[in-house]
């Protein structure tokens, strides 16, 4: 006698994120502070921002490490950052769409570069495959995006929907930095070489705000201590404020970053400082990229914070 059995099988979603996964891919730059190493243990895309040193471009990360950039930048040479090219945006796009039905791109704020558009663009040849976040971010801030993004498509939401997901929280983040020195400022015309020899003879160090798509100026302080205190009290503010609500329920990632290489004790030490300052949060700390770096030379520091996206709060 031939027996039949009927075999049914149950997939549970949650089993699935691999496949879940393989639908959308995830592509930033190093503008996030991303590094390779980081980038393949998290299984998203990335383009090296180019450098450019006295003509010659080098690639973030491959070309030139962390510690090499700051002594070239003490030289005094000619450093200039530029957008990726257009032939590496497309090579990146249709490498990915081998592996995955779509990917979310998500650059640095279109009010600080022109890679956004750009690639904006280019997406517009493949038929919404290619989805490119303006979500108005930059550093520490655009790499929290990147991993709500890499958490959103594990969750089983389209390229599009992270997208909008992403453009919807744009204003629920902050930075604040404050500079070492006014070289670099002046060097890229923000500031008058006279504005940068006063307040270099006075001790000026120049507190700038991120909200949005615009680099501002927030305040000036004699000293580093002061300024320091200026950033964390602003920080203190906008958590008061702003992010209320977030707050309140502790839904705040908050990040410690600077332009220091990794034997530099007052790395620790602003970790620390903001840490015990907003330890009540979920606390990060990353270096700046070398593509800010650029303009804002060895020594300076930032107090960051993104608030949680609501469809990940159960995370």
């Amino acid at each position: 006698m031939m027996h039949f059995y009927t075999i049914f099988i149950v997939y549970d979603i949650k089993s699935m994120k691999g496949f879940i996964m393989r639908k959308v891919a995830i592509l930033t730059d190093t503008n996030s502070g991303i590094t390779p190493k980081e980038a393949e243990a998290l299984g998203i895309g990335l383009i090296l921002m180019p450098i450019i040193i006295d003509g010659a471009t080098y690639l973030e990360w491959k070309d030139l490490s962390y510690e090499e950039f700051f002594k070239i930048q003490d030289t005094d040479a000619n450093i200039t950052t530029s957008q990726p090219s257009m032939q590496s945006m497309i090579d990146h796009f249709d490498t990915l769409l081998k592996d995955y039905e779509s990917v979310v791109f998500i650059p640095m704020s279109s009010g600080l570069s022109g890679t956004c558009q750009t690639a904006t663009m280019l997406a517009n040849d493949y038929d919404g495959k290619v989805q490119v976040v303006n979500n108005l971010r930059i550093s520490v801030t655009m790499r929290q995006s990147v991993l709500d993004a890499l958490h959103l498509a594990e969750h089983g939401f389209s390229a599009l929907e992270i997208k909008n997901i992403l453009e919807r929280e744009k204003f629920n983040s902050s930075i604040y930095i404050t500079l070492q020195t006014l070289k670099h400022l002046k060097k890229g015309g923000r500031i008058t070489p006279a504005a940068a020899a006063i307040g270099t003879l006075l001790k000026i160090k120049p507190v700038l705000q991120i909200q949005g798509d615009k680099l501002d100026s927030y305040a000036k302080a004699r000293g580093m201590n002061k300024a320091q205190s200026i950033m964390i009290d602003a920080m203190q503010k906008d958590i008061d404020g702003r992010f209320a609500k977030f707050a309140a329920e502790n839904k705040v990632h908050m990040k410690a970053s600077y332009t220091l290489t990794a034997d530099d004790p007052e790395r620790k030490a602003w970790e620390d400082h903001v840490k015990s300052t907003f330890g009540n949060f979920d606390f990060t700390a990353e270096p700046l990229p070398m593509s800010i770096s650029t303009h804002i030379g060895y020594g300076a520091y930032a107090v960051a914070c993104s608030c949680y996206i609501p469809e990940l709060e159960g995370e």
